[in-house]
């Protein structure tokens, strides 16, 4: 059995999709991040870091994995499942994991922080983070040209990259023009143990149509950034 401590964000998502794919039976445990949950001391005993998402492995003696990709590898090898044995194979999958951990989500990560979350809109940095989050939409799709998948064999890549390119919107990135993504996009979206990980739990990123629900959700997540901002500048 796995306990997954999550939230509703593509890193979270990342994860629930691994566990629902894999068909591993789990136990969901949502961390509210605007009441600091994260950071309470029995969190952080799983995860130092204090961030979501974080596994506990009940039948490897409670044994903890945090960082979303290190969860996506940890489950991929135990089932020997969504990613290659062979050195090739495995690389391929962890080089555009990787792609995933270093570009795509740092850069929409912030070009939510500016175009949705931080209250002062500064437009060099959202044209900055949206450009380059853009820029490697364009890489994705140049890849996914020859393939159906980015790395052979749907795999954990494709799990972690589109955990967060399918939220293009909310970062306010279009991916028009970019006909090969596009169809991977849906091609994901419509397996349905992707569609069952969305919902654990549901973001309300996709119930953007509700201004209420879309105005809370922003108004918690500027709740953390600036929580964030005070915790490095010591206020």
């Amino acid at each position: 059995m796995i306990d997954l401590y999550t939230a509703a964000t593509p890193n979270g998502h990342k994860v629930s999709i691994a566990l629902e794919e894999l068909a591993l039976p789990y136990t969901l445990k949502v961390l509210d991040l605007a009441k600091g949950e994260q950071k309470m001391p029995s969190f952080l005993a799983i995860n130092p870091n204090g961030r979501i998402p974080a596994i506990v492995d009940r039948d490897q003696g409670d044994f903890a994995v945090f960082e979303s990709g290190a969860c996506l590898i940890y489950l991929a090898e135990k089932t020997g499942q969504l990613m290659p044995s062979d050195p090739k194979g495995r690389s391929c999958v962890l080089q555009w994991l990787m792609f995933q951990m270093g570009g795509i989500g740092p850069m929409m990560g912030q070009a939510n922080v500016f175009y949705r979350y931080f209250p002062e809109k500064i437009q060099p940095a959202i044209d900055r983070y949206q450009g380059e989050s853009r820029r490697l939409f364009g890489v994705l799709d140049g890849h996914l040209k020859e393939r159906e998948y980015l790395a052979g064999d749907y795999s954990i890549a494709d799990i972690a990259n589109w955990a967060w390119v399918r939220t293009h919107k909310w970062s306010g990135v279009a991916v028009e023009g970019l006909p090969h993504l596009q169809r991977w996009l849906e091609a994901i979206r419509g397996r349905p143990a992707v569609q069952r990980g969305l919902l654990q739990p549901p973001s309300a990123r996709d119930l953007t149509q509700d201004e209420d629900t879309a105005r809370k959700f922003v108004e918690q997540a500027r709740t953390m950034v600036e929580m964030g901002q005070s915790a490095k500048t010591g206020v």
